[in-house]
């Protein structure tokens, strides 16, 4: 254990996790035994900040989101759908904490998930995708894109944000996810050169 992350290094590898962690945001959260689900949100859920559900205690929905905020320093697929609840910190409702829940129902089933690095000499090559979608914000109508940048076989960064500007076409909006993921991978080239 170091920093709250859980190291283990085998023969193959080294995988980085926070289970212990993950474990205890689902006892804090009263969803220790519950029943895991497959994916992180629901397809195509569409929320709202002006959503008219009976509103529940801030300060609990924002503990246990921030407490999965951390949980994502290892955990790329829950990247999208945890900084998509957090959009909805300042008023949530009932609606947000359910798919709050469903974030949890899945760690339920995937705790001991993390990145796994492996352990063979291959070219260290930098590697970044990126995607968006269009227009998916009820409130704002931005977009969200999403990064992750490989190292060899090995996955070192990933993000997922809310535009700053609106696309007015999906074209638009890869655009600006290739920009951003663009500026990401310039920064990560140079940062590998001084490593070197």
């Amino acid at each position: 254990f170091y920093l709250g992350l859980e190291v283990n290094q085998t023969c193959g590898g080294i995988t980085v996790s926070k289970g212990a962690y993950a474990k205890k945001i689902l006892m804090a959260a009263g969803l220790a035994g519950c029943n895991p689900c497959h994916t992180p949100m629901e397809p195509r859920l569409k929320l709202s900040k002006l959503s008219t559900a009976l509103a529940v205690d801030p300060t609990e929905y924002r503990r246990i989101v921030g407490a999965l905020r951390y949980l994502v320093n290892t955990r790329p697929d829950l990247a999208y759908a945890v900084g998509y609840v957090s959009r909805f910190m300042e008023k949530p409702t009932t609606e947000h904490l359910l798919a709050v829940k469903r974030v949890l129902c899945y760690v339920a089933g995937t705790v001991h998930q993390g990145c796994f690095y492996k352990k063979k000499k291959v070219e260290l090559k930098l590697t970044g995708y990126s995607d968006s979608d269009l227009a998916w914000d009820v409130d704002t109508r931005k977009s969200t894109s999403r990064a992750m940048f490989f190292l060899g076989d090995n996955v070192i960064t990933w993000q997922s944000q809310k535009q700053k500007v609106v696309a007015l076409s999906s074209c638009e909006a890869e655009y600006i996810a290739a920009a951003t993921a663009s500026c990401q991978g310039v920064w990560l080239g140079r940062l590998l050169a001084e490593f070197r």
